[in-house]
């Protein structure tokens, strides 16, 4: 594995605010929000294999009739694992977003970050998320009003287009007129979803513009592929979504990587000690436990860990629908000390691209 120099990603002659979160030998390490997956269960049981540097909350749906959602404010006010959390705001109404901006600042956050980046079609015909990259005379001025309008940390996860690339230097021009404290960048247009490489150039050209720390997200699956994204972006940190569904090591791994030290290999049954704690701390965080419902809620978040695993797992866990065939199948499948694959297949449905930054 290709290590790189830390001293490469010296950021602090322009991390303003982000100052005290941004570490000082080595890039900085972020959990992605990922709707209906990064909650407080999650946040704790990743914690426990290697925390980020900071978690960024589920996005809060923000209208004129919307309210905080308790649940996902818990991930900010009950959170005890020692890391900074921003909440994530999404939504067009600027009146609303101000309103709950204000409301989110009372908590104790890190900042305030906007999603311009939700390729979801329901949020996109809204014109929210990743939808606003279409109106670029949108999306100033509600970074130009946000920005006076929050007293902390206020920063953008954003993708670089909506349809193309091309979209990005207008885009950027905009992100550069106003004072935000970072900027993560999702290496991939809204129209190319999760389906293809992301584009480091564009990461590397908002790098050297902005005044702010910039942040790289998308295809990072493992530690060598967040080496080569740092190697080619210059950036000042990594933002780890699906990758880290899959591998709640993989913190540890790229920390191990960036000071040379041994990073850990877990085995079949590291991931099913994982999958089971992740399963209890869902199941006691949910009001309402129905256990056959639950094992559905479950096989969401394991289409992205069994997914490339040898065997059957996959096959097997989509067709569980009682709490005894899920443990009775992850037990059947995982109870071995053979390491686990370092990444998912090439040609991945799920992982798609990500053998570009390889090699």
């Amino acid at each position: 594995m290709e290590f790189l120099d830390p001293a490469s990603f010296a950021v602090r002659d322009k991390a303003g605010p982000m100052r005290d979160l941004l570490p000082h030998d080595r890039p900085a390490l972020v959990l992605a929000p990922m709707q209906d997956v990064t909650d407080l269960p999650f946040m704790r049981v990743l914690a426990r294999r290697g925390a980020p540097d900071w978690f960024v909350t589920e996005y809060f749906r923000v209208h004129p009739d919307s309210r905080l959602n308790r649940y996902i404010l818990r991930s900010i006010v009950e959170n005890e694992t020692g890391r900074p959390v921003f909440a994530q705001m999404i939504g067009r109404d600027l009146t609303s977003l101000m309103r709950t901006a204000k409301e989110l600042v009372k908590y104790p956050t890190a900042g305030i970050d906007l999603n311009l980046g939700c390729p979801a079609p329901i949020v996109c015909r809204k014109d929210a998320g990743g939808g606003l990259l279409r109106n670029p005379e949108k999306v100033n001025e509600l970074l130009g009003t946000l920005r006076e309008a929050i007293p902390g940390r206020f920063t953008v996860k954003t993708r670089i287009g909506y349809t193309t690339a091309d979209e990005f230097p207008k885009l950027l021009e905009i992100f550069r007129s106003h004072a935000i404290d970072g900027l993560t960048i999702h290496g991939r247009t809204v129209v190319e979803r999760y389906q293809t490489p992301v584009h480091p150039d564009c990461v590397k050209t908002a790098v050297a513009a902005m005044a702010c720390p910039v942040i790289a997200n998308g295809n990072v699956v493992d530690a060598e592929t967040g080496l080569r994204y740092l190697k080619e972006t210059g950036a000042a940190g990594l933002m780890v979504g699906r990758g880290a569904i899959r591998n709640p090591w993989i913190f540890r791994q790229l920390r191990a990587a960036f000071d040379e030290s041994e990073a850990p290999a877990p085995t079949y049954r590291d991931l099913w000690e994982y999958v089971i704690e992740l399963y209890e701390e869902i199941a006691r965080e949910t009001v309402r436990l129905v256990p056959d419902a639950h094992v559905q809620r479950m096989k969401k978040t394991l289409a992205y860990i069994s997914h490339g695993l040898e065997g059957d797992f996959e096959y097997d866990m989509r067709r569980a629908k009682t709490p005894e065939e899920f443990h009775e199948i992850c037990r059947r499948h995982l109870d071995s000390g053979e390491p686990l694959p370092a990444r998912p297949p090439v040609g991945s449905k799920l992982f798609c691209g990500f053998e570009a930054l390889v090699g």
